[in-house]
């Protein structure tokens, strides 16, 4: 019996049709931009700049905080607890993001963390920015809080979710 040259040729088009389909899918929606900068001033534990990104998923956004906080004790990976609150839409709205997902960071190195998750479902337009209200980052060390107030706003903007 020999295969059908109109069921093979009608094969190949759906397959081809399919492939075409997938290129032209819509990419995924991602924050912009990325990588924001702020800075913060930590007390007596120093301060400086924080490095943000942020990473969407569907309404969802997660953070990785790279701060200049110095720690002078090497902490293992899931030591500690950040916590980060942002003005949400320009305010009075905020959106806290947390966890204990840091990795192993060797003595006299740069407090690292992430990614942080946040309860708040995020819609396209929203906008994340530095909280000037009080207390913005939040890192619990060895039992040692280290609370930080937000001393600039982010640049080169505010987190734009997609």
């Amino acid at each position: 019996m020999r295969p059908s040259r109109l069921g093979i040729g009608a094969a190949l088009a759906a397959g081809a049709l399919a492939v075409s389909g997938l290129a032209l899918a819509p990419a995924a929606a991602a924050v912009t931009p990325t990588d924001a900068k702020a800075d913060y001033d930590c007390g007596s534990f120093g301060g400086g700049d924080a490095n943000l990104r942020a990473v969407q998923s569907g309404s969802s956004i997660t953070i990785t905080v790279s701060t200049s906080v110095v720690t002078p004790l090497p902490i293992g990976a899931g030591a500690a607890t950040t916590t980060l609150k942002l003005t949400r839409n320009g305010g009075p709205a905020t959106a806290t993001f947390a966890g204990s997902s840091n990795p192993s960071i060797p003595a006299f190195s740069a407090f690292r963390s992430g990614p942080l998750t946040s309860a708040t479902a995020f819609a396209p337009g929203n906008t994340l920015d530095s909280y000037f209200a009080g207390t913005a980052l939040t890192l619990k060390i060895f039992g040692t809080t280290v609370a930080c107030e937000a001393v600039t706003s982010q640049t080169p903007g505010p987190f734009v979710v997609n």
